[in-house]
């Protein structure tokens, strides 16, 4: 792994000459014009910091128990789909990544590795995200078998009733499983290792439910015409306060974005909310998680723990969250470019300088531990 990849836009370079352009554009694109996916992170330039001077400061302490778990920063890793879509090592590089930065990691429903072998590489802090199926009966299985496996919490995503307009999936043509076809024959050709990796490692399933509704089974299916088959629409508040009382432990929604839905996640009995606009994927124009952060935690106080979900890219910007009111963030497309760059070495280099990042600027602001973050650290840009 080259010493000289540093930054987001070095491992996002990366990604972009190992990927054929479907898988990059998979991971890297949005919903119509994209303007919320480049909003995500935008907008944590309308806030600055205020950090404190002459602390004496030698060391700093960014560990945090969150979801009911220790973890050794206020990171976690979201859940993203299919991963051998950009490596033939999956799921499972990621989840032995985090385990040895002590971060959580969440499993998705869509992933290409099942949530038993995930737990087999990660005793350590981890979550299953889930989605309402049309096959309801696989809701109460993802229970127990979360159960069983040992994760620490489980995740409902709510944001997805219909699958968002991502037209660079539909230019390219993206499939699952990849296919070589003659429309797609030069952008495989183009990238040999991706390809030759293919070929020797085939196993594209959708671990989680391919014993029960994978639509894949009878060939191809395009992503989003996959989603738009097996994901429920048609759910409520009733179902998701049906799932927390199955579980019984750390629960999260995953997708909310106002302060009135943050009372009702309250009211229905989660643990947290994650606030997400589904990394810009879904509704273009929706507003960004880092600006829903103290509206939220004005309206629920301390009932809940809020992680921001969405265009975090710096150690500054969880420092800025953190301050705002949010209990930790979690990010998808950072360690999913250090996926597709080098694999399980890609993920530890992304996670150990983004870590690294955060404890300098922890101590460049001036705090020996994330209880010594206060709301005045932070104000907008223009603010007294």
């Amino acid at each position: 792994m080259s010493r000289k990849l540093l930054t987001y836009a070095d491992f996002r370079a990366e990604a972009k000459h190992a990927l054929p352009r479907p898988m990059f554009d998979y991971i890297d694109g949005g919903a119509d014009d994209e303007v919320t996916l480049e909003g995500n992170t935008s907008a944590f330039k309308k806030y600055e910091l205020i950090p404190d001077a002459l602390r004496n400061l030698s060391d700093v302490d960014i560990s945090t128990t969150v979801l009911g778990a220790r973890m050794a920063a206020p990171v976690i890793l979201s859940p993203t789909g299919m991963n051998r879509l950009f490596h033939h090592d999956k799921e499972l590089a990621v989840a032995r990544a985090a385990e040895e930065a002590g971060l959580m990691y969440s499993l998705s429903t869509l992933g290409t590795t099942s949530m038993e072998d995930i737990a087999d590489v990660k005793p350590g802090p981890k979550m299953f995200q889930i989605y309402i199926h049309k096959d309801r009966g696989l809701t109460r299985e993802f229970v127990d078998r979360a159960k069983a496996s040992g994760y620490d919490a489980l995740c409902l995503t709510v944001d997805v009733p219909v699958a968002g307009n991502r037209e660079r999936d539909l230019r390219s043509g993206l499939m699952m499983p990849p296919k070589f076809t003659a429309s797609s024959l030069f952008s495989f050709i183009s990238y040999p290792k991706w390809s030759l990796n293919l070929l020797l490692k085939p196993d594209f399933q959708l671990a989680n439910v391919a014993h029960r509704q994978d639509g894949l089974a009878d060939g191809t299916m395009g992503v989003i015409a996959y989603i738009n088959s097996q994901i429920d629409g048609a759910i409520s508040w009733d179902d998701a306060a049906e799932v927390i009382e199955a579980w019984g432990g750390p629960f999260a929604i995953k997708g909310l974005s106002s302060a009135s839905d943050a009372r009702r996640a309250r009211d229905v009995g989660a643990s947290a909310v994650i606030i997400s606009n589904h990394g810009g994927r879904q509704m273009d124009g929706a507003v960004a998680p880092v600006d829903c952060v103290a509206p939220m935690r004005d309206a629920v106080g301390d009932a809940l723990e809020l992680i921001v979900d969405g265009g975090v890219r710096r150690g500054t910007h969880v420092l800025k969250a953190l301050a705002m009111g949010a209990n930790a963030v979690s990010f998808g497309r950072p360690y999913l470019y250090g996926l597709a760059s080098g694999g399980q070495k890609g993920v530890a280099r992304v996670l150990d300088l983004f870590l690294r990042e955060l404890e300098r600027d922890m101590m460049l602001l001036g705090c020996g531990g994330l209880s010594e973050i206060r709301p005045d650290h932070v104000r907008q840009v223009g603010g007294r």
